[in-house]
Protein backbone atom coordinates (compact mmCIF):
# COMPACT_ATOMS: atom_id res chain seq x y z
CA UNK A 1 0.00 0.00 0.00
CA UNK A 2 0.98 3.52 -1.09
CA UNK A 3 2.11 5.31 2.35
CA UNK A 4 -1.02 8.22 2.41
CA UNK A 5 -0.05 11.92 3.01
CA UNK A 6 -2.49 12.93 5.85
CA UNK A 7 -3.57 16.69 6.35
CA UNK A 8 -4.87 17.41 9.89
CA UNK A 9 -5.92 19.89 11.52
CA UNK A 10 -9.19 21.47 13.75
CA UNK A 11 -11.91 22.82 11.47
CA UNK A 12 -11.29 26.05 10.35
CA UNK A 13 -7.75 25.95 10.36
CA UNK A 14 -6.42 26.45 7.10
CA UNK A 15 -6.45 22.42 5.91
CA UNK A 16 -8.68 23.14 2.67
CA UNK A 17 -6.54 26.05 1.56
CA UNK A 18 -3.27 23.38 2.15
CA UNK A 19 -5.44 20.47 0.03
CA UNK A 20 -6.15 22.63 -2.75
CA UNK A 21 -2.18 23.57 -2.76
CA UNK A 22 -1.05 20.08 -2.38
CA UNK A 23 -3.44 18.35 -4.75
CA UNK A 24 -1.77 20.01 -7.52
CA UNK A 25 1.14 18.66 -7.05
CA UNK A 26 1.91 15.84 -9.26
CA UNK A 27 2.76 12.96 -6.76
CA UNK A 28 -0.34 13.22 -4.88
CA UNK A 29 -4.17 13.26 -5.39
CA UNK A 30 -6.03 14.79 -2.57
CA UNK A 31 -10.21 14.88 -2.76
CA UNK A 32 -12.68 16.83 -1.08
CA UNK A 33 -13.28 15.36 2.38
CA UNK A 34 -14.38 12.03 2.75
CA UNK A 35 -16.11 11.37 6.19
CA UNK A 36 -16.36 7.93 5.64
CA UNK A 37 -13.01 6.05 7.15
CA UNK A 38 -14.53 5.89 10.48
CA UNK A 39 -17.99 4.57 9.05
CA UNK A 40 -16.03 1.67 6.96
CA UNK A 41 -13.75 0.92 9.90
CA UNK A 42 -16.45 0.31 12.77
CA UNK A 43 -18.58 -1.68 10.00
CA UNK A 44 -16.13 -3.70 8.97
CA UNK A 45 -13.60 -4.32 12.00
CA UNK A 46 -10.19 -5.73 11.50
CA UNK A 47 -10.97 -7.49 8.27
CA UNK A 48 -13.08 -7.19 5.40
CA UNK A 49 -15.33 -9.48 3.57
CA UNK A 50 -15.26 -8.16 -0.14
CA UNK A 51 -18.76 -8.07 -1.37
CA UNK A 52 -20.52 -6.89 1.36
CA UNK A 53 -17.62 -3.40 1.89
CA UNK A 54 -18.18 -3.15 -1.72
CA UNK A 55 -21.81 -2.90 -0.96
CA UNK A 56 -21.23 -0.13 1.69
CA UNK A 57 -18.98 1.64 -0.83
CA UNK A 58 -21.85 1.38 -3.30
CA UNK A 59 -23.92 3.09 -0.54
CA UNK A 60 -21.25 6.35 0.56
CA UNK A 61 -22.16 9.46 -2.28
CA UNK A 62 -19.16 10.88 -1.39
CA UNK A 63 -17.10 8.09 -3.45
CA UNK A 64 -19.45 8.57 -6.32
CA UNK A 65 -19.07 12.43 -6.58
CA UNK A 66 -15.39 11.60 -6.72
CA UNK A 67 -15.85 9.54 -9.69
CA UNK A 68 -15.17 6.13 -8.17
CA UNK A 69 -17.27 3.38 -9.55
CA UNK A 70 -17.82 -0.02 -7.13
CA UNK A 71 -16.14 -1.77 -9.89
CA UNK A 72 -13.45 0.38 -9.61
CA UNK A 73 -12.74 -0.86 -5.71
CA UNK A 74 -14.02 -4.10 -6.09
CA UNK A 75 -10.99 -4.99 -8.79
CA UNK A 76 -8.62 -4.12 -5.79
CA UNK A 77 -10.45 -5.10 -3.01
CA UNK A 78 -10.18 -8.98 -1.49
CA UNK A 79 -11.75 -10.90 1.32
CA UNK A 80 -9.90 -11.21 4.48
CA UNK A 81 -7.92 -7.77 3.87
CA UNK A 82 -7.21 -5.77 6.02
CA UNK A 83 -9.71 -2.49 6.42
CA UNK A 84 -7.31 -0.42 5.79
CA UNK A 85 -6.01 -1.75 2.70
CA UNK A 86 -9.14 -1.98 1.69
CA UNK A 87 -10.42 1.94 2.69
CA UNK A 88 -6.84 2.73 0.85
CA UNK A 89 -8.26 1.14 -2.27
CA UNK A 90 -10.79 3.57 -2.49
CA UNK A 91 -8.34 6.20 -2.95
CA UNK A 92 -5.83 4.46 -5.13
CA UNK A 93 -8.93 3.70 -7.58
CA UNK A 94 -9.40 8.15 -7.46
CA UNK A 95 -5.52 8.68 -7.31
CA UNK A 96 -5.41 6.34 -10.73
CA UNK A 97 -8.23 8.58 -12.36
CA UNK A 98 -6.16 11.61 -11.22
CA UNK A 99 -2.96 10.35 -12.58
CA UNK A 100 -1.59 11.01 -9.17
CA UNK A 101 1.16 8.06 -8.18
CA UNK A 102 -0.40 8.35 -4.34
CA UNK A 103 -3.26 9.32 -2.16
CA UNK A 104 -3.67 11.60 0.51
CA UNK A 105 -7.12 12.79 2.88
CA UNK A 106 -7.91 16.10 4.20
CA UNK A 107 -10.92 15.55 6.77
CA UNK A 108 -10.71 17.50 9.59
CA UNK A 109 -13.02 15.42 11.95
CA UNK A 110 -10.33 12.78 11.44
CA UNK A 111 -9.05 14.38 14.33
CA UNK A 112 -11.24 12.84 16.38
CA UNK A 113 -10.13 9.33 15.25
CA UNK A 114 -5.91 10.09 15.28
CA UNK A 115 -5.87 6.04 16.77
CA UNK A 116 -7.46 4.79 13.86
CA UNK A 117 -5.83 6.66 10.94
CA UNK A 118 -2.81 5.22 12.77
CA UNK A 119 -3.99 1.61 13.13
CA UNK A 120 -5.06 1.98 9.46
CA UNK A 121 -2.60 3.50 7.61
CA UNK A 122 0.60 2.67 9.88
CA UNK A 123 3.01 3.84 7.14
CA UNK A 124 1.05 7.27 6.75
CA UNK A 125 2.76 10.47 7.17
CA UNK A 126 1.01 13.67 8.69
CA UNK A 127 1.25 17.20 8.28
CA UNK A 128 -0.53 19.32 11.07
CA UNK A 129 -1.64 22.42 10.08
CA UNK A 130 -1.92 24.46 13.66
CA UNK A 131 -3.72 28.18 13.72
CA UNK A 132 -4.39 30.12 16.16
CA UNK A 133 -7.34 28.55 18.07
CA UNK A 134 -9.08 31.65 18.56
CA UNK A 135 -8.79 32.55 14.60
CA UNK A 136 -10.31 29.11 13.77
CA UNK A 137 -13.09 29.79 16.48
CA UNK A 138 -14.08 33.40 14.83
CA UNK A 139 -14.68 31.15 11.62
CA UNK A 140 -16.14 28.19 12.88
CA UNK A 141 -19.00 30.36 14.84
CA UNK A 142 -19.70 32.06 11.77
CA UNK A 143 -20.14 29.75 9.37
CA UNK A 144 -23.59 29.99 7.69
CA UNK A 145 -26.51 27.42 8.38
CA UNK A 146 -26.31 24.11 6.29
CA UNK A 147 -22.49 24.33 5.71
CA UNK A 148 -22.00 21.19 7.81
CA UNK A 149 -24.32 18.86 9.82
CA UNK A 150 -24.58 20.27 13.01
CA UNK A 151 -24.97 17.99 15.98
CA UNK A 152 -25.16 18.01 19.73
CA UNK A 153 -21.14 18.05 19.85
CA UNK A 154 -20.84 20.75 17.91
CA UNK A 155 -19.34 23.98 19.40
CA UNK A 156 -21.57 26.63 19.59
CA UNK A 157 -19.49 29.13 21.91
CA UNK A 158 -16.07 30.45 21.89
CA UNK A 159 -15.49 28.36 25.27
CA UNK A 160 -16.70 25.37 23.65
CA UNK A 161 -14.49 25.67 20.57
CA UNK A 162 -11.58 26.02 22.79
CA UNK A 163 -12.05 22.49 24.58
CA UNK A 164 -12.26 21.29 20.84
CA UNK A 165 -9.15 22.92 19.23
CA UNK A 166 -7.06 22.02 22.64
CA UNK A 167 -7.69 18.29 22.71
CA UNK A 168 -7.65 17.86 18.58
CA UNK A 169 -4.06 19.98 18.89
CA UNK A 170 -2.87 18.17 21.82
CA UNK A 171 -3.94 14.95 20.35
CA UNK A 172 -2.36 15.33 16.83
CA UNK A 173 1.33 16.81 18.83
CA UNK A 174 0.52 13.50 20.61
CA UNK A 175 0.75 11.44 17.68
CA UNK A 176 3.56 13.46 16.27
CA UNK A 177 5.74 12.14 18.92
CA UNK A 178 4.62 8.73 18.55
CA UNK A 179 5.36 8.34 14.87
CA UNK A 180 8.57 10.47 14.85
CA UNK A 181 9.73 13.09 12.46
CA UNK A 182 10.21 11.45 9.75
CA UNK A 183 6.36 10.54 9.52
CA UNK A 184 4.71 13.59 10.76
CA UNK A 185 5.57 17.69 10.38
CA UNK A 186 3.60 20.61 12.35
CA UNK A 187 3.28 23.57 10.23
CA UNK A 188 1.47 27.00 11.40
CA UNK A 189 -1.20 28.27 9.08
CA UNK A 190 0.24 32.19 9.84
CA UNK A 191 3.69 31.42 8.56
CA UNK A 192 1.45 29.48 5.40
CA UNK A 193 0.14 32.62 4.19
CA UNK A 194 3.43 34.82 5.12
CA UNK A 195 5.60 32.69 3.12
CA UNK A 196 3.85 30.09 0.70
CA UNK A 197 6.92 29.13 -0.88
CA UNK A 198 8.80 28.26 1.19
CA UNK A 199 6.37 26.27 3.65
CA UNK A 200 4.48 24.41 0.54
CA UNK A 201 8.22 23.76 -0.68
CA UNK A 202 9.00 22.24 2.83
CA UNK A 203 6.08 20.23 2.81
CA UNK A 204 6.74 18.69 -0.42
CA UNK A 205 10.53 17.81 0.50
CA UNK A 206 9.25 16.15 4.05
CA UNK A 207 6.24 14.37 1.67
CA UNK A 208 8.67 13.83 -1.05
CA UNK A 209 6.21 14.68 -3.72
CA UNK A 210 7.62 17.39 -6.58
CA UNK A 211 6.90 20.81 -5.85
CA UNK A 212 6.18 23.59 -8.64
CA UNK A 213 5.59 27.00 -8.69
CA UNK A 214 2.17 26.33 -9.99
CA UNK A 215 0.80 24.66 -7.30
CA UNK A 216 -0.15 28.00 -5.44
CA UNK A 217 -1.87 29.29 -8.35
CA UNK A 218 -5.31 27.34 -7.11
CA UNK A 219 -7.35 30.44 -7.33
CA UNK A 220 -8.17 29.89 -10.63
CA UNK A 221 -8.69 26.36 -10.94
CA UNK A 222 -11.21 25.84 -7.69
CA UNK A 223 -15.04 25.60 -7.89
CA UNK A 224 -16.31 26.86 -4.88
CA UNK A 225 -19.59 28.19 -6.06
CA UNK A 226 -21.67 25.73 -3.97
CA UNK A 227 -19.20 26.25 -1.13
CA UNK A 228 -20.05 29.89 0.43
CA UNK A 229 -17.20 28.94 3.51
CA UNK A 230 -14.63 28.62 1.49
CA UNK A 231 -15.23 31.77 -0.74
CA UNK A 232 -11.80 32.87 0.16
CA UNK A 233 -9.96 29.64 -2.17
CA UNK A 234 -10.95 32.56 -4.85
CA UNK A 235 -7.87 35.07 -3.79
CA UNK A 236 -4.22 33.72 -2.69
CA UNK A 237 -2.76 33.09 0.58
CA UNK A 238 -3.72 36.18 2.46
CA UNK A 239 -2.43 37.47 5.94
CA UNK A 240 -4.74 38.67 8.30
CA UNK A 241 -7.85 38.16 6.62
CA UNK A 242 -9.64 37.27 10.28
CA UNK A 243 -8.01 38.21 13.52
CA UNK A 244 -9.32 37.87 17.09
CA UNK A 245 -7.77 41.04 18.46
CA UNK A 246 -10.17 42.92 16.05
CA UNK A 247 -13.15 40.42 15.80
CA UNK A 248 -13.35 38.69 19.11
CA UNK A 249 -14.93 40.27 22.09
CA UNK A 250 -13.13 40.54 25.17
CA UNK A 251 -15.23 37.93 26.85
CA UNK A 252 -14.89 35.39 24.07
CA UNK A 253 -10.90 36.32 24.59
CA UNK A 254 -11.39 35.69 27.78
CA UNK A 255 -13.46 32.39 27.82
CA UNK A 256 -11.26 31.02 25.11
CA UNK A 257 -8.15 31.42 27.25
CA UNK A 258 -9.48 30.19 30.40
CA UNK A 259 -9.70 26.53 28.45
CA UNK A 260 -6.75 26.92 26.11
CA UNK A 261 -4.48 29.78 27.07
CA UNK A 262 -1.48 27.57 28.15
CA UNK A 263 -1.23 25.52 24.76
CA UNK A 264 -1.71 29.16 23.12
CA UNK A 265 1.27 29.95 25.23
CA UNK A 266 3.29 26.84 24.01
CA UNK A 267 2.56 27.12 20.82
CA UNK A 268 4.17 30.65 20.69
CA UNK A 269 0.72 32.81 20.32
CA UNK A 270 0.20 36.03 22.13
CA UNK A 271 -2.51 35.63 25.53
CA UNK A 272 -4.24 38.36 26.57
CA UNK A 273 -4.84 36.69 30.30
CA UNK A 274 -3.60 34.54 32.93
CA UNK A 275 -4.26 31.83 30.79
CA UNK A 276 -6.43 28.60 31.37
CA UNK A 277 -8.32 28.30 34.45
CA UNK A 278 -10.12 25.99 37.07
CA UNK A 279 -13.11 26.70 35.53
CA UNK A 280 -11.67 26.02 32.17
CA UNK A 281 -10.75 23.15 32.96
CA UNK A 282 -13.99 21.43 33.66
CA UNK A 283 -15.44 22.80 30.89
CA UNK A 284 -13.22 20.49 29.24
CA UNK A 285 -14.30 17.56 31.19
CA UNK A 286 -17.52 18.62 30.38
CA UNK A 287 -17.13 18.92 26.48
CA UNK A 288 -15.23 15.91 26.31
CA UNK A 289 -17.74 14.04 27.97
CA UNK A 290 -20.35 15.16 25.45
CA UNK A 291 -18.08 14.68 22.57
CA UNK A 292 -17.18 10.99 23.73
CA UNK A 293 -21.21 10.31 24.12
CA UNK A 294 -21.53 11.37 20.54
CA UNK A 295 -19.12 9.24 18.98
CA UNK A 296 -20.29 6.33 21.02
CA UNK A 297 -23.91 7.16 19.91
CA UNK A 298 -22.72 7.46 15.96
CA UNK A 299 -20.71 4.18 15.94
CA UNK A 300 -23.44 2.66 17.50
CA UNK A 301 -25.73 3.31 14.54
CA UNK A 302 -23.42 2.96 11.64
CA UNK A 303 -22.61 -0.65 12.93
CA UNK A 304 -26.28 -1.44 12.81
CA UNK A 305 -28.59 -2.68 10.05
CA UNK A 306 -30.23 0.69 10.89
CA UNK A 307 -27.44 2.35 8.20
CA UNK A 308 -28.00 0.02 5.12
CA UNK A 309 -31.56 0.99 5.64
CA UNK A 310 -31.19 4.69 5.47
CA UNK A 311 -28.30 4.83 2.54
CA UNK A 312 -29.69 2.68 0.05
CA UNK A 313 -27.21 1.48 -2.72
CA UNK A 314 -26.83 4.60 -5.32
CA UNK A 315 -28.43 3.80 -9.08
CA UNK A 316 -25.56 2.97 -11.80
Amino acid sequence: MTPPLLVLGVSRSGTTLLRVILDRSAGVAIPDESFFIPLLARRHGRTVDAERFVDDVARIPTIRAWGVSPDDVASRVGSGMPTGDAIAAIFEAYAEHAGKPRWGDKTPMYMRHLALLERLFPTAQYVHLVRDGRDAALSFLEMPEGTFTRTWAHPSSAAQFACLWRKEVEDARSLGRRVGSRRYLEVRYEELVADPVGIVAAICAFAEIPFAQGMLAYSEAVDVSDKPHQQRLLRPPTIGVRTWRHDMSADDVTAFEAVAGDLLAELGYEVTTSGSSARGTAKRAVYDSRLAAWNATASLLQRSPLWRRRHPRLSA
